[in-house]
């Protein structure tokens, strides 16, 4: 399956199989062959589990360089690291760099390329279900102690290559975590969607289905990337329940709780506040809550913080202007919009949330 991403600076294609890393690559071989050196990023987890089939399903040469797993390769050690590599592997501008692993991965992937010799190509090749969110789209970060991927680059990718067969030796909390993402994606913009997904278990999806609902989430982004690839205006749609989100995940320290997870928990805040600008109602976000904590999500982080600890995490989000905080709120299902939102607001919602958890 094929989905073109077609962005201002660059069209590229998602290919979504399974064993097709080979032949995928093959179809990019004019760009490869332009390439002096090819060299793999991932991560130790990711390497321990995969070497043997990735090298035996990449058909040309290439260097492996081994981050750390999750967050923590995304700091500024590892990227100074990678760069350092290149450099004492004398790479070029004509080097070619691939993302393989989670989202993590990508995320330092991409900002290495996007920033060594001010920009060589890449290629994802991502290993978990919440990478259909990150790998498309052009988002490349690292993280600050002060805030999630607060140091990035919008660079987009050569094309990204998705083989479901990594997804079966995911444990269920990385299901979990990216399954929130995708059940993001029904929210913004398909209510029949979202009730499909609320009927199921989600941690114990047949593949096939599994593979449907995750190329139609990447068709969701890639129509919303097509129209906005900066983010100066729908794009932010895509960050449905990320700033309360983030801000539990920064304040937790990077890691401790699951981007998909902690996003889970900013998804019903945002419906929360939802509730008070457009048409969902109470026993709707009560419903989604009931789903989500059937299927294993948690909301115990919230406990662990006042809202004045989460506070200076919500100011930096990069939604927010002149001090004033931004969430993406839903006047319904599949219709999202950007409101303002006073800090007192943003208190009192909290307090809602603490008191139906």
């Amino acid at each position: 399956m094929r989905i073109p991403v077609a962005t201002p600076s660059h069209n590229y294609d998602v290919v979504i199989g399974a064993h097709h890393i080979t032949t995928a690559l093959y179809d990019l071989q004019d760009k490869i062959d332009e390439a002096d050196q090819l060299i793999v990023f991932t991560d130790e987890n990711v390497w321990a589990l995969h070497a043997k089939h990735f090298t035996e399903a990449f058909p040309f040469d290439f260097t492996v360089h081994i981050l750390q797993a999750g967050e923590a390769c995304k700091t500024f050690d590892s990227y100074f690291a990678a760069q350092t590599f290149l450099l004492q592997q004398k790479c070029t501008r004509k080097s070619m760099l691939f993302a393989f692993g989670g989202g993590a991965v990508g995320d330092l992937t991409g900002y290495v390329a996007a920033t060594f010799m001010r920009g060589i190509p890449f290629v994802q090749i991502p290993t978990t279900i919440l990478a259909h969110d990150s790998a498309v789209g052009g988002k490349t970060a690292i993280n600050h102690p002060l805030g999630k991927n607060m140091i990035g680059a919008f660079y987009q990718p050569q094309a990204v290559i998705y083989d479901v067969d990594f997804l079966a030796t995911l444990p269920e909390k990385e299901v979990r975590s990216g399954m929130a993402e995708a059940i993001k994606h029904a929210l913004i913009s398909d209510e029949q969607w979202l009730q499909q997904l609320m009927k199921q278990d989600i941690t114990h999806l047949d593949t096939a289905i599994l593979a449907d609902y995750l190329q139609r989430g990447i068709r969701v982004k890639a129509a919303i990337v097509a129209a906005d690839e900066e983010e100066h205006s729908v794009r932010k749609y895509l960050n449905f329940g990320h700033t309360y989100g983030h801000a539990i995940e920064a304040a937790s320290g990077f890691g401790k709780v699951a981007h998909g997870e902690a996003v889970m928990i900013g998804m019903v805040y945002a419906l929360l506040l939802s509730e008070k600008y457009g048409d969902l109602t109470r026993q709707f976000t009560l419903d989604f809550l009931q789903f989500a904590q059937a299927n294993g999500y948690v909301f115990e982080p919230v406990s662990h913080f006042s809202f004045d600890d989460l506070l200076p995490f919500l100011l930096k989000d990069k939604k927010a202007e002149y001090g004033v905080l931004q969430f993406v709120l839903l006047t319904k299902v599949g219709i999202p919009y950007v409101q303002k939102i006073s800090v007192e607001e943003c208190r009192e919602v909290d307090a809602i949330l603490r008191t139906i958890i």
